[in-house]
């Protein structure tokens, strides 16, 4: 691994049926699972800390998840459970909390806010991000309160985290049934929603109308849940707020330069002097996960085989994937905030028109088009962005109307007075205390969201068009512009002071980036995510099947 890849990893480390409900202040849920006490206010009750799945933990560590057994009694289900383990974040991070959550290996449990007398309701089921690395179902930006109150039953999970959740071994592999190894965190989820299948009911839900949503690691795990069978058939609409569909590592080949899963587990083995997987499991859970994630140890899925098939762009390409309606976007400055993400800048405009030819021979003059000199910094942000996010954004509703589903693309365009004065307009996550209605609940270092009419209204529009979608597929919100599919017109709806409709979003930037994207996947020994602009490595020439 490079110096700036190392710089990159690092920086990922850092950031990281209720009819009473109105009635009483402690509400009782007759689930499947068993009875649970919750909480009740402005007409919706939260349950919280529901167990879904009993995680192995310590000589059982790293095996998929184990349904949680039903229980007798009543749950007391008014507190959140403990936060997977993951390593504290960088202080003065604008995504850090106030204080790190309590964490436990058996952090397995999922929160549901349902509202008053909700009976079919549409379920809205919230993935967060933090780069599998950090995050948890219970943080206050989460609250779903607010969401629920709009007609839909809301929840929020808990899934393993970095070493613990994705590392890949081959004596893991050997003791699997399947022969496989990773992608606990991806299990733990599909746990999460077969729990949803059985139970939500219970709760006012309809099992048969469920939306996955999640934003960055969040929508990544969107697009896992969309290409892994096993979930098919447990959601039925899929929402994807700046994902990344990057190249992912197989079990036991290298693939696109990437060594396999298997021997970065290895590799983090010697790095960390602990040989053998016995010892890997009697290390303590906190430290083997900070000692992981400072030694560079990035969590990802991988290709399997079993939970994952294939490569997330060979999937969709195939339209082996769910075939559901989707609704995705993604950020102006999306990279703003992840800087980390940048390489270090050149001189000059000379010096930087000078490496984009080098790195992007027949590509070069569209490069520097789409990406001009003028102003070095914007330049590098905008093709980062676009690389990650944007094509991303793209492509997914481009592959899900090519199998016949309504597909939405947004661009969240929005600045408010303290995000603009340090510099980070339209950041990476910012949209989502728009979506859930909590500009007040943000992290402490977060930009102060004003409580002005203008952003009250664009949050609830914002919610209007989720919560439409979660219910008919269509996103409609009463009051604001009709949201178009994609479709031949290449529709979206841009998000800046109100919600804005417009025609081929960015005109150029997809191809370009597909074309990129497509000569990397046919070269085979490099990745396609971080290494773009003057971080790139020499382009190939085009290949059969590229624009």
């Amino acid at each position: 691994m490079n110096r700036w890849m190392t710089q990159v990893v690092a920086g990922i480390v850092a950031m990281c049926s209720v009819a009473s409900v109105g009635a009483v202040d402690s509400p009782v849920v007759e689930a499947p699972a068993g009875a649970l006490r919750g909480e009740a206010t402005d007409g919706v009750a939260v349950f919280r800390g529901i167990p879904y799945a009993a995680a192995p933990t310590g000589r059982m560590r790293w095996r998929p998840p184990v349904a949680a057994a039903s229980w007798d009694g009543v749950h007391d289900a008014t507190r959140f459970g403990p936060a997977c383990h993951q390593p504290t974040s960088r202080p003065g991070s604008i995504y850090a909390p106030a204080q790190p959550p309590p964490m436990s290996e058996d952090c397995l449990s999922l929160n549901v806010w349902a509202p008053a007398a909700a009976d079919g309701a549409p379920v809205f089921v919230w993935i967060h991000g933090g780069s599998l690395v950090a995050g948890a179902g219970s943080e206050a930006m989460y609250d779903g309160a607010r969401l629920a109150a709009r007609g839909v039953v809301v929840v929020t999970i808990n899934y393993r985290l970095g070493v613990l959740g994705y590392l890949a071994h081959p004596e893991l592999s050997e003791e699997s049934p399947d022969r496989v190894s990773g992608n606990y965190g991806l299990l733990d989820q599909i746990e999460a929603l077969r729990w949803v299948r059985r139970n939500i009911a219970a709760f006012g839900g309809d099992p048969g109308n469920v939306t996955v949503a999640g934003e960055s690691a969040g929508a990544l795990s969107v697009m896992y849940l969309m290409a892994a069978p096993a979930a098919h058939g447990l959601f039925h609409k899929a929402i994807a707020q700046s994902a990344y569909m990057i190249s992912t590592p197989a079990l036991r080949d290298t693939a696109h330069g990437t060594p396999s899963a298997e021997e970065s587990g290895l590799a983090l083995s010697r790095k960390l002097e602990v040989r053998g997987l016995a010892r890997l499991r009697a290390m303590d859970a906190q430290a083997l996960t900070v000692q992981a994630a400072v030694s560079g140890f990035l969590p990802l899925g991988n290709v399997d085989g079993h939970a994952l098939p294939a490569q997330l762009a060979e999937t969709f390409d195939r339209g082996e994937q769910a075939p559901v309606p989707i609704l995705a976007g993604f950020n102006e400055g999306e990279i703003r905030s992840l800087r980390f993400l940048l390489p270090p800048q050149p001189a000059d405009a000379a010096a930087y028109t000078s490496q984009i030819r080098a790195r992007y021979g027949d590509l070069a003059e569209r490069m520097l088009e789409r990406y001009p000199p003028g102003d070095l910094d914007e330049a590098m942000l905008a093709t980062t962005r676009d690389a990650m996010y944007g094509w991303t954004a793209e492509r997914l509703v481009r592959s899900q109307t090519a199998l016949g589903q309504r597909s939405f693309l947004y661009y969240w365009d929005h600045g408010y007075p303290a995000a603009e004065e340090a510099g980070l307009h339209a950041f990476h996550a910012s949209e989502i205390p728009y979506l859930f209605g909590n500009p007040d609940r943000t992290p402490p270092h977060w930009p102060q969201i004003p409580s002005t009419s203008a952003e009250t209204a664009l949050s609830d529009a914002m919610a209007g068009y989720w919560t439409g979608f979660a219910r008919t597929g269509v996103p409609a919100a009463a009051g604001h512009a009709e949201w178009r599919p994609y479709g031949e017109r290449r529709a979206y709806m841009a998000f800046a002071e109100a919600p804005r409709p417009g025609e081929r979003l960015m005109p150029g930037m997809y191809e370009l980036v597909e074309a990129v994207v497509c000569r990397r996947r046919a070269q085979g020994d490099l990745p396609w995510h971080w290494n773009v602009g003057i971080a790139a490595p020499p382009l190939p020439p085009g290949a059969t099947g590229c624009p």
